[in-house]
C-alpha cells in the first residue's frame, strides 16, 4: 500500500487518508475517491490530497477484517459466537449466549505478531460474559494490508475463539450455623445475584448446623446441578468440617486453597459428575473474589485443574473487601 500526498488527477480510486472540510460539507476519511469528489476538492482550492493506494497483492480494510474473523471463529454457530458487519476494518465478535469465553492465547498472540496492521483483542481467557457480550474485536489498522500477511494471520489465529455456554442449570446453596443466629439470607441473596448473571437457578435456602454428618446429609440430599457450601466458621484446613461432609456424602475434594486474595479459602470437589463448591466467606459480598472464577468455569462445564488454579496468582490480587473479617492491611 502507498500511502502520502498526490495530485488530485492521480487520486481517483484512492483511499482518503484523512477528512476534509469542504464549503458545504465534508469528505470522511475512509472514503473511495470518485471524480465528483475530485471535483469539489478542486472547488475547494485544494491541489492534492492525502491517500491511500492499494498495490497488487494488498486487500482492503473490510475484507481483510472479515475473512481474519471468519478464520478465527470458522463456525460461529458452533463456537456460541456472532460475528459482525465489517466497517472500517474492524469486525465485532458477541456472545450468543451467557458463558464464558475460551481463548487460545498462543494463537491470538501468533497472528499479531505477524504484521503490525493486523490486530485481534479478545476479552482476558475465561472472562465471563453476559449474551450479545462484546468477547473480541478484529481491526486491520491500516487501509489495506498485504494478503499473504493476512492469510499468515489466519492460519495462525484457526479456531481461537469459542463460548462455553452454561451447562448446570440449577444450583443449591448449603450454609452452616455455628451459634443458632444464621439466617442464610444474605449469602442466598448475594449468591442469586451471581448465578442469575449466568441464568443458573438457585434452590431454596438451606441453613444446617456447622457439623459433618448435618452437612453431608444435605450435600447428599440435593438435587440440583451444582452445590455451593457457605460455612458459618471458614474452612481452614483439607479436613475442616465442609471438605469432610463432602468426602462423607461419597464425593471427592478436588482441591483446597487458591492464590487470589480475596478468595484464598475455597475449595471444589465432584459427586457424582456434579462440581461441589466450599465457598470463602469473602462470598457474602457481591464483590469479586476468587470464587467467581472457580464458580463461573465450574458452571460452564470447563474443568478446573490444581494447576489451573495455581496460574491464577498472577492478577490475584483483587480489590480488598472491607467487610471482611481479617483485612489485609490496617
Amino acid at each position: 500500500m502507498k500511502f502520502g500526498p498526490v495530485p488530485l488527477d492521480a487520486a481517483a480510486g484512492a483511499v482518503l487518508a484523512h477528512s476534509v472540510a469542504l464549503a458545504k460539507g465534508r469528505l470522511r476519511k475512509g472514503r473511495i475517491l470518485s471524480a465528483e469528489d475530485l471535483a469539489a476538492l478542486r472547488d475547494a482550492g485544494l491541489a492534492e490530497v492525502t491517500v491511500a493506494q492499494l498495490e497488487a497483492g494488498d486487500l482492503d480494510e473490510d475484507r481483510a477484517a472479515e475473512r481474519l474473523a471468519r478464520a478465527v471463529v470458522p463456525d460461529p454457530e458452533r463456537a456460541g459466537l456472532r460475528l459482525g458487519a465489517a466497517s472500517t476494518g474492524r469486525v465485532n465478535i458477541h456472545a450468543e449466549a451467557p458463558g464464558v469465553v475460551e481463548v487460545l492465547a498462543d494463537r491470538i498472540h501468533a497472528l499479531n505478531a505477524l504484521h503490525p496492521m493486523i490486530t485481534v483483542a479478545t476479552v482476558r481467557p475465561w472472562q465471563r460474559s453476559e449474551a450479545r457480550g462484546m468477547i473480541a474485536t478484529v481491526k486491520i489498522i491500516a487501509y489495506a494490508v498485504p494478503e499473504a500477511a493476512l492469510e499468515a494471520a489466519c492460519l495462525a489465529g484457526q479456531g481461537a475463539l469459542r463460548l462455553r455456554p452454561v451447562v448446570c442449570r440449577s444450583a443449591q446453596l448449603i450454609q452452616t450455623d455455628v451459634d443458632g443466629t444464621e439466617t442464610g439470607e444474605k449469602g442466598q441473596a448475594v449468591t442469586q445475584g451471581r448465578l442469575d448473571r449466568l441464568g443458573v437457578s438457585l434452590a431454596p435456602p438451606k441453613v444446617v448446623p456447622h457439623r459433618i454428618a448435618p452437612l453431608a446429609e444435605a450435600i447428599a440430599a440435593s438435587t440440583a446441578d451444582a452445590i455451593l457450601i457457605l460455612t458459618g466458621s471458614a474452612t481452614s484446613d483439607l479436613h475442616d468440617t465442609a471438605p469432610e461432609a463432602l468426602r462423607r456424602a461419597g464425593g471427592t475434594v478436588t482441591h483446597f486453597g487458591m492464590p487470589v486474595d480475596p478468595g484464598n479459602l475455597l475449595f471444589f470437589g465432584d459427586l457424582n459428575g456434579r462440581p461441589v463448591i466450599g465457598l470463602p466467606g469473602c462470598a457474602r459480598s457481591p464483590a469479586l473474589n476468587g470464587a467467581d472464577w472457580v464458580l463461573e468455569r465450574l458452571l460452564c462445564g470447563v474443568p478446573v485443574t490444581p494447576g489451573d488454579i495455581a496460574g491464577m496468582g498472577v492478577g490475584g490480587l483483587l480489590k480488598e473487601i472491607p467487610l471482611r473479617g481479617r483485612l489485609r492491611e490496617g
